[in-house]
């Protein structure tokens, strides 16, 4: 059996992309986050008060202890009538059961205060194991040592049962009558509270993560209820754009979700009726501009034949009924190619054009085809000029259409091109071929590059078609860019003349990489 290894390294990559992706799963772990804070410091604010008020409470018991034991002692020692050094010891002895009697504690120890003079009646000092060493530091003794009315206590580490247990050492004066001044310590085991600390410290955060986990447990379910109908409306509002517009969102409840599905499903049938209009009436329009194009090719015909036989006789007719002759023929042509035009966009839109590619030299069409504009160009005053830098391998493309493509660009840059130089660039990369043309002309304004490709429509109304274009040149040009994958793309400036790029794919089932030309001038003086 093949065991899979958990990746790692990418899963904060997948958790990122479920974080941007679930609103449920954001919601849940903001909602966690913000809880776990606010656990936190509840939290800590509890530890610290509920250790306060254990220390606080243990402490002033022992000191009420020590307070109570150094009495009792020293009412034993003030009672005393010792006369002798073993006496004075016997009350000792008697004053030390006195305050182990008086206090919990066992840690005792009583020391002679220092830099006081010698006595023959002074008893022995005597200290618990436990508070040997450094246990009484010197600044405690110091601080007893100069207060004899005052308690004084110090945090300290008891070596207990082998191991170091909290604890506090009070301490206080003895004034023993014959025998001067003593120093009386008791130590106090903190162990206990430590203990009853630790177990309410454990409690609270096994709490707060049991109160963690059940506020993602209810955001959860929280969320999940509100992102449902969300995630439904957002999956069917896909359906929608999709096309499938009998699709609806369930409507249950009379909350504001219920009256988001009832707008939306208003909305979509709405959308519905509208779109279905359009559509008819968009299907109406394709059909007469196809019928009224068909029925125009009859007469058409026969006005053009009857046209040819007087345009083929105007040698014979006066000077004014030859120049009508010559207007009809030219307008005849006008129309024709209008009708045929119109044709083809109806195509387009009906979805009916039929692409037949073949494997072909670019280079070369264009070439074909700035060989039969040259003379046209010239007659407009413009040098026509084909730059083809080499690599042109052949491209899977349907010629007749790139032929007309070029043959619109060129066209239209001659028209526009103010009898300046026209240059066409033709060149290719491992998964495009690009053909640019490029006038020296008038140019045009932003708002005028966004209406370029529609239909009839022109930079200049006022001006005049010199070459008898119909308007729909460059809207089939478009089209026809389309079909093949490609792109049609344009740059123009005021006074700088315009670019047309097309770009084609080598192939029809190979994605553009990049452009083998770019489409800014400036790039290609570069």
């Amino acid at each position: 059996m093949k065991v899979r290894r958990f990746d790692f390294l990418g899963f904060p990559a997948r958790l990122l992309r479920v974080w941007r992706r679930s609103l449920q799963f954001r919601t849940v772990v903001i909602s966690m986050a913000l809880s776990g804070v606010a656990i936190v410091l509840v939290g800590v604010y509890m530890s610290l008060s509920i250790s306060s008020d254990l220390f606080n409470s243990r402490l002033e018991q022992v000191l009420s202890e020590s307070q109570r034991a150094q009495v009792a002692a020293q009412r034993i020692f003030d009672s005393s009538d010792a006369t002798d050094q073993a006496s004075m010891q016997s009350v000792m002895n008697a004053a030390r059961t006195a305050i182990r009697d008086a206090t919990s504690s066992g840690l005792v120890a009583v020391y002679r205060a220092p830099g006081q003079e010698s006595s023959a009646l002074a008893p022995q000092d005597f200290s618990s194991t436990e508070l040997t060493g450094s246990v009484i530091t010197p600044e405690l003794r110091t601080e007893v040592a100069e207060n004899a009315d005052q308690q004084y206590w110090q945090s300290v580490a008891l070596p207990i049962r082998g191991s170091l247990e909290p604890g506090v050492v009070v301490g206080s004066q003895l004034d023993i009558p014959g025998a001067g001044i003593y120093e009386l310590f008791i130590g106090y085991d903190f162990a206990q509270s430590e203990q009853t600390l630790q177990f309410i410290q454990q409690v609270l955060w096994i709490s707060g993560l049991g109160l963690l986990l059940l506020v993602g447990g209810v955001a959860w379910v929280v969320s999940r209820m509100v992102v449902s109908p969300i995630k439904n409306a957002a999956e069917t509002s896909q359906k929608l754009a999709a096309g499938d517009l009998e699709v609806r969102i369930p409507e249950k409840g009379e909350d504001v979700v219920a009256t988001l599905a009832r707008s939306f499903n208003d909305m979509a049938g709405s959308m519905q009726r509208q779109l279905t209009e359009l559509a008819d009436l968009s299907v109406m329009q394709q059909r007469f501009v196809s019928d009224v194009s068909h029925e125009l090719r009859t007469p058409l015909t026969t006005i053009k034949l009857a046209g040819d036989v007087l345009y083929n006789e105007r040698d014979t007719f006066d000077s004014k009924t030859r120049r009508s002759t010559e207007l009809l023929h030219a307008q005849i042509q006008r129309f024709e190619k209008l009708l045929g035009d119109l044709l083809e966009i109806s195509r387009y839109d009906a979805g009916s054009v039929n692409l037949e590619p073949e494997p072909t030299n670019v280079a070369g069409l264009v070439q074909d085809v700035v060989g039969s504009m040259v003379t046209l160009a010239e007659e407009h005053g413009c040098d026509l000029t084909l730059s083809a830098p080499g690599g042109h391998f052949d491209a899977n493309i349907d010629p007749r259409r790139v032929r007309r493509i070029v043959m619109n660009l060129i066209g239209n840059a001659i028209e526009h091109g103010e009898h300046k130089p026209i240059d066409v660039a033709v060149d290719s990369n491992a998964t495009a071929v690009a053909i640019s043309v490029r006038d020296h002309g008038v140019g045009m304004d932003p708002d005028q590059l966004e209406q370029v490709f529609s239909r009839f429509w022109r930079a200049d109304p006022s001006r005049q078609r010199t070459l008898g274009g119909t308007g729909l040149g460059l809207a089939i040009s478009l089209e026809d860019a389309r079909v093949h994958n490609g792109v049609l793309d344009v740059w123009a400036a005021p006074g700088e003349g315009a670019v047309f790029r097309l770009t084609l794919p080598r192939s029809l089932d190979v994605s553009i990489a990049s452009s083998p030309l770019p489409l800014n001038p400036a790039e290609r003086d570069e």
